[in-house]
This record gives C-alpha cells, structure tokens and sequence, in this order.
C-alpha cells in the first residue's frame, strides 16, 4: 500500500451476543412511504380515506337505529332465518331420500317449531317453580341485601345507590327482572307467532335458494361466495354452540341439583342460553347460583359453584368450542366483545345472544362479497395466514439465535 493512500477506517469488532433475555433486539425501521400517495385517493373517486370512514360509520348509525325501531320484529325474523340456515341440511337429506319437496319442507319448519316450543314450555316450567319457591327466601335476600347495603356504606357508597341495590335483593324486583330478560330474549308469545308463521314461510323460499345462487353465480360470483360462507360458517356455529350449550347447561344443573340450589333447572336454562353469548355469558349464568347457593349453604357452596361452573366453561368455550368450531367464526377477541355490546344495545338481550350470527351477517356483506376489502379479514380476527408468518418469523429468529451463539462458540 503506498503512503499516500488512506489507511481504511478499522473495523469495529462484532460486538458478542450476550443470552437472553439481556441481548437488546434492533429497533425496526420506520416504514417507507407510499411512492405515489395521491394514487388510492384517484382510485376512490376522489374521497379521502377518512372521509370514507366517516359516511361509513354514518350509514352504520343510520342502520342500527333502524334496526333497534324495529326490533321487535327484526329479532324473531332474524331468529327463524338462523334457524332455517341450521335446518337446510336435513330438509336437503331428506329430499335426496326421495321426499317430496313439500313434506320435507314442512316436516323440517314443524320439527323446528316444536324443539322451540318444547324449550319455551320447560322454561315457563322451571319459571313456575322459581315463582314458587321464591317467597320462602325473602327475609334472607332481605339480610343479604343489608350486609352488602352496610359493606358499601362503609367504603363510601352513597345512600341512593345503596337503596337501589337493596331494592335489587327484593324478590319481586328480582322475579320483574328475570322474567323481562327471559321474556325479551324468547319474545314468548309475540315470538312465537312470528318465528311460527317465518318458520312456515322461510323453509318454502329456501327450496329455490340453490338455484337461485347457481343464478347468480355467473354474475355475481364474490355475493355467492360471501353467502355460501356465511350460511356455513353460521351454520357451524349455531350447531356447535347449541350442542356445547346443551351438555354445559345439563352439566351445571346436575351440579346446582347435588348441592342442593334451589331452581337447579331453572339456572341450568339460563346456563344454555348464556353460553351464546361470547365472554360475559358465563358470569351472567354465575350470579343466580351463588346468590340461592349461598342462602342455602354458606360459603362452602359457593366456592364450589365458582370452581366447578369454571372447569366446565373453560373446558367448553376455552378448549373444545374453539377446536370444532374451527375458522368459521374468524372473529378477534376485542370485535367479538364489542359486538355482544353492540347487539345488546340494539336489540336488547336477544341481540347480545345472536350477535355473532349478526356480525357474521354483515361482514359476509361488507367484506367477503367484496374482493378489495377482503384484506380487512385478517385485521377483524382471520389469522389463519397471519399465524404462519408468526411461525415462520418465530423459526427465522430461533435459527439466527441459534447462528449467534454457535459464532460466539468458534470465537471463545
């Protein structure tokens, strides 16, 4: 090298990767801005993205105050189409064995309606014997009532909170309260009439639903996908849910009947019902239980009401629910709640235990039906390729720790 060349700047030594979990990871870089902003603006028509989303949650206002006008019939119609949906197999199975068309029809509507109406009549039941055991109860709701009403005075609570919870442990309030939620959850009568002549109407339309989607299918091939899918993934969810419902709510009855809650059948219902309702089901079928368990027998049960109402939802909703279920729901934790809420607020008890189906309903619509939005999917809970990049990205920084400490081995 000759003197008048600059010596090259030293190197500095590769720094030695220190063990987990005090090696620091490099910061990621900013991302790089889009080459020509103005071109998804162009391709819009001209309107923003935000302004976008502003007519959009201006038109999601409009619907949900139309639909919460007409709630009273939107909720039982909605109630017999999900039921329609889940009955199509066997009326289809029925025809391909050489039914007529007509009485598999009908034979398909009237087995529906008598499986409601046989679960309306154990319901009004179980409601008739609450109705009469209650009275026996009433000095001791009463006294719960005072020593909650005293533990929350004593940490603040002002006195006309504490009269409205005092209020709340009076049977007739709590009879008002029971029957209003079961009743605007199941409609009984005004329910019944509706889901009953839908249940007539629906299953007769649905007979042309095949051909009609054949129809379309050259025109419209994303609104077939969108409600091919819907009606199976509903489908699955509303067969699965009710069939986990069913040994949750069986399981927890024989459980409330051994340890003696009075209205064990009773709680067992409002257990099958409130397993539709995602994440805040199980505490609302909780409260009744250890409110009678504990008048009953102190505290021993209902330490064991929580423990075992517990395992059985975790087991149900944690581990089996998910793994049958599979990808047909296709919905985040956080979008899921949110609906629940939602569907509440909208409808009232009834829209918290068909939200899914709701939610379902309307991103079949809004996003499957649409090729462009579709890649919203994974952003609202569809992570089945979001789940392999994270393992592939997992394995990627496995192999380059693993890179790291045999470099470090060779240096040592």
């Amino acid at each position: 090298m000759s003197t008048g060349e600059a010596a090259p700047a030293p190197q500095p030594a590769p720094k030695q990767g220190s063990r987990w979990p005090f090696r620091r990871r490099p910061r990621p870089t900013a991302p790089a801005g889009p080459i020509d902003p103005d071109a998804e603006l162009n391709a819009s028509g001209g309107l923003g993205r935000g302004l976008r989303i502003l007519l959009g949650l201006a038109a999601v206002a409009v619907v949900s105050f139309g639909i919460a006008g007409i709630q009273g019939i939107f909720a039982p119609t909605f109630l017999a189409l999900i039921l329609t949906i889940c009955a199509q197999p066997v009326r289809v199975w029925l025809e391909r064995h050489g039914t007529p068309q007509g009485l598999a029809t009908g034979a398909v509507g009237l087995t529906v309606f008598a499986l409601l109406a046989g679960f309306i009549g154990l319901l009004w039941v179980a409601l008739a014997q609450f109705v009469g055991m209650l009275p026996q109860y009433k000095p001791q709701l009463q006294q719960l009532g005072d020593h909650i009403a005293s533990w929350l005075q004593s940490i603040g609570v002002g006195p006309q909170q504490l009269q409205q919870i005092k209020s709340g442990f009076n049977p007739g309030t709590m009879l008002n309260f029971l029957t209003g939620l079961l009743g605007n959850a199941l409609g009984i009568v005004a329910l019944l009439v509706i889901v009953l002549t839908m249940l007539i109407l629906m299953p007769a339309d649905a007979a042309y639903t095949p051909s009609l989607l054949r129809q379309l299918q050259p025109t419209r091939p994303n609104l077939v996908y969108a409600m091919s899918g819907y009606a199976h993934s509903v489908r699955r969810y509303m067969v699965v849910t009710t069939l986990l419902g069913i040994v949750q709510g069986v399981l927890n009855g024989i459980l409330l009947w051994i340890l003696g809650v009075p209205a064990a059948l009773l709680w067992a219902i409002l257990s099958f019902l409130c397993s539709f309702i995602p994440n805040v089901g199980y505490f609302f079928a909780l409260v009744p239980p250890i409110v009678f368990g504990y008048l009953t027998g102190g505290w021993g049960t209902v330490i064991a009401i929580i423990v075992i109402y517990g395992i059985i939802n975790a087991v149900v909703q944690s581990v089996v629910q998910p793994k049958v279920v599979g990808s047909a729901v296709a919905l985040s934790q956080t979008l899921t709640f949110f609906s629940v809420l939602f569907w509440a607020v909208v409808l009232g008890p009834i829209g918290a235990i068909l939200a899914i189906p709701l939610t379902l309903l309307f991103r079949a619509i809004l996003i499957d039906s649409d090729p462009r939005a579709r890649l919203w999917r994974p952003i609202i809970g569809d992570l089945s390729h979001t789940r392999e990049l994270m393992k592939e990205e997992s394995h990627a920084r496995r192999d380059e720790r693993q890179q790291r400490r045999d470099q470090t081995g060779h240096r040592g």
